[in-house]
């Protein structure tokens, strides 16, 4: 038992290790990884990396999913942390931690929302930590249609997108009107197109007040959403 336990922390060790290199190669050279590149960086000869990791891609999934779950935790606690009855304040926590994560870890959020890595598909198993920050805007929209305070009305959706909302709605674990749902998805894809837009150098130049600018620019969005501002 003794032997299996010190095996497993050195194996454990490893792994972690690996990955801390994996994630210096992401900042430097992108999602482009090599694991004989990290192998030699690590001074493993290359066949041992494969003992840890069988391919690149069971390397890039571990980062993937690492980086969700950081994500998710930065911005659920934003959220938790936050007036529960303040529903725009909850907004702004939220929306402001996904920044600040995604500006603390660029390379990881590119990895996330960058261009897609060529011939690489995510399993399964990176769907439900992908969830997490969406989740936490349907607790706000919940809470919101729960107290009275949100308007779950709106304009009627159009066919095909009534019933594309309408499936989607459906799998959600609260009950949300699929126009209030569309209001909602149009905010947070805004909110990840305004930080991709800061990340990568597309606004940098033309707004140097960019935590102002980011400011702004949720607001409008918590309007959109019919976030009530008291």
């Amino acid at each position: 038992m003794v032997a299996h336990s010190l095996r497993a922390r050195v194996r454990a060790g490893m792994i972690d290790e690996i990955k801390a290199v994996a994630r210096r190669h992401l900042a430097t050279d992108g999602a482009n990884l090599s694991l004989r590149a990290v192998a030699r960086d690590m001074g493993m000869v290359s066949s041992a990396i494969y003992r840890y990791f069988p391919s690149r891609d069971d390397l890039l999934t571990a980062l993937i999913l690492e980086a969700y779950e950081a994500l998710g935790d930065a911005v659920e606690a934003a959220d938790a942390a936050a007036d529960q009855a303040d529903l725009r304040g909850r907004w702004h926590a939220a929306c402001r931690a996904a920044r600040a994560w995604a500006l603390a870890n660029p390379a990881e959020y590119a990895l996330l929302y960058g261009s897609p890595v060529p011939g690489y598909a995510a399993p399964e198993d990176t769907v439900a930590p992908a969830q997490r920050p969406p989740a936490t805007l349907v607790g706000i929209l919940r809470d919101g249609v729960a107290a009275g305070r949100l308007d779950p009305s709106g304009e009627e959706l159009a066919e095909p997108l009534r019933s594309d909302v309408a499936e989607l709605a459906a799998l959600l674990p609260v009950d949300l009107p699929p126009a209030l749902l569309a209001r909602g998805m149009a905010g947070w894809t805004q909110l990840f197109g305004l930080i991709s837009f800061e990340l990568f150098g597309r606004i940098n130049k033309t707004l140097p007040h960019r935590d102002e600018y980011f400011d702004h620019q949720i607001g409008l969005m918590a309007d959109l959403i019919g976030l009530p501002t008291a």
